[in-house]
């Protein structure tokens, strides 16, 4: 397997947390499950393969360009064949930026992303296609999205304040975070819980406990902690809140989970 995280240009670091490039080494299908991450994803699908992804307790094949919205709960997925993916992951309110439907709409969905952005990314596709080198991909994607902020100039504002809760998630979130960054910028906190459900498409209570699941996900794939202690530095009361919370977003335990971990679920969950 080939996988590579690209940081974005200056312009977009704000608007994209990253770019990434993943190749299969093998042509065998596999299953996997994806878990929640708090971000949105456009994946154009490169090679001869294809995935698929489970709905109503049946699979289909994703579209060739993906768009993937807010996941909050274990999604299903099938690898079959050789698959290339060049993907762009967003911060959980900044695909926002760059269309403007109603992201609550997407969520748990795997949908056509041209449906999304519209047909002008059927040319990227294609152009990435024809591109002889990974910079060469990054360059054409990063053009495409720059030219795409203006889309949503009328509401930056707003997702500025959106920004500001998601930046403090990662040290405080709920409601007193709301608070103060609704006092701050003079709103209602009511309003601002709109926003950010709004333009991430998830709660804010939803979000923070998605952004702490994923802290501890990393916290399992890394440390010899034990579920105590990485039950505590993630943010969670006592080890059963962690365990039952873990298992809501994965559908396994954690010691289950570190025993079977797989590298594409690394990919499309994001941290």
């Amino acid at each position: 397997m080939i996988f590579k995280e690209i940081a974005p240009g200056n312009k977009l670091k704000p608007f994209i947390k990253c770019l990434y490039f993943y190749q299969s080494d093998s042509a065998m299908d596999y299953d996997d499950i994806v878990f929640p991450s708090g971000n949105m994803e456009v994946i154009f699908n490169l090679g001869a393969g294809n995935w698929q992804a489970k709905k109503d307790n049946d699979y289909y094949t994703t579209p060739p360009i993906e768009f993937w919205g807010q996941i909050t709960q274990p999604l299903a997925i099938k690898s079959i064949g050789r698959n290339t993916m060049f993907g762009i992951r967003f911060y959980p309110h900044t695909a926002a930026y760059f269309f403007n439907e109603k992201l609550s709409e997407f969520n748990n969905e795997v949908v056509s992303a041209v449906d999304v952005f519209g047909p002008s990314l059927k040319q990227l596709h294609e152009q990435l296609l024809e591109a002889t080198s990974l910079e060469k991909q990054v360059a054409l994607a990063e053009d495409y999205f720059a030219d795409r902020l203006f889309v949503s100039e009328k509401r930056h504002h707003k997702l500025k304040l959106v920004g500001g809760f998601v930046d403090n998630l990662v040290s405080e979130a709920g409601t007193r975070r709301i608070t103060d960054v609704s006092a701050r910028n003079r709103i209602s906190s009511r309003y601002l819980n709109m926003l950010i459900t709004e333009y991430t498409g998830l709660q804010p209570k939803l979000l923070a406990k998605i952004n702490r699941f994923q802290h501890s996900l990393a916290l399992v794939n890394s440390s010899t902690q034990n579920l105590t202690s990485i039950a505590f530095e993630a943010g969670y009361f006592d080890q059963s809140h962690f365990i039952r919370e873990f298992k809501s977003f994965t559908g396994i335990t954690p010691n289950t989970f570190a025993a079977n971990a797989s590298p594409i679920n690394q990919i499309l969950a994001g941290n």
